[in-house]
């Protein structure tokens, strides 16, 4: 039976220790290894729909509700392949989960908002091969993420997937409100288009770098 609670690793300290080491795993999850300018995951949505926020907007939030129920049903799915020492199976089980959960956003955008379903084309089925939604899923799975002084859990999953997206919806929504401006001023013939796109990535991963040991720091101040 895989662990769904939280558990301590080193005794149990209460449960303001519990509430601060998902705050950690929250705001390090977002800004000290964001997924997209310090996992380097997530690329090919992160460059491809992030030229208007209308749309990153609408990829972010689909991300989220992938990645979010995604690490649950994958989490669930690795217990009962380690009971039947299946777990050679996993990168394929946890392709189907994504690509069955990418097929329902797909049905509902198409639905619900056309020109978004519309905007985001060729990228939302693409989210099936997202290689940032399987790394959380494994990472989760595996429990190999840092979960800040708790052992590894569902509960702690889940909020490490969910901070994960919103730092993935981040990213993407800064580079693209970036663009829309970039768009409407005098840059250089050499430069336009990717060239530029490329060198603001560049930038703004180099500011998140400021994050970096922060989470640690914390950890410290907390007793973490």
């Amino acid at each position: 039976m895989r662990q769904l609670l939280p558990s301590l690793t080193g005794g149990d300290r209460g449960g303001s220790f519990i509430i601060m080491a998902y705050l950690l795993i929250f705001f390090s999850a977002i800004f000290v290894n964001n997924i997209v300018f310090s996992q380097f995951l997530g690329i090919c949505p992160f460059l491809g729909v992030s030229k208007k926020v209308d749309t990153a907007l609408g990829m972010s939030a689909a991300v989220a509700f992938v990645l979010t129920i995604a690490t649950i049903v994958t989490y669930l799915i690795q217990g009962l392949l380690e009971s039947y020492h299946l777990e050679y199976l996993q990168t394929i089980a946890f392709i189907l989960v994504i690509a069955a959960l990418v097929q329902m956003v797909e049905i509902v955008l198409k639905k619900v908002s056309p020109a978004l379903y519309q905007a985001l084309g060729v990228f939302l089925p693409l989210i099936t091969t997202n290689c940032c939604i399987l790394g959380v899923a494994i990472l989760v799975a595996q429990g190999t993420y840092n979960a800040q002084g708790l052992e590894p859990n569902l509960l702690s999953g889940v909020v490490y997937a969910v901070s994960t997206a919103l730092g993935f919806g981040l990213a993407l929504t800064i580079f693209a409100a970036i663009r829309e401006q970039l768009a409407m001023m005098d840059v250089p013939k050499g430069m336009q288009g990717m060239p530029i796109a490329l060198v603001t990535a560049g930038l703004l991963a180099m500011a998140f770098m400021g994050f970096g040991g922060v989470d640690n720091g914390l950890a410290k101040v907390f007793g973490l």
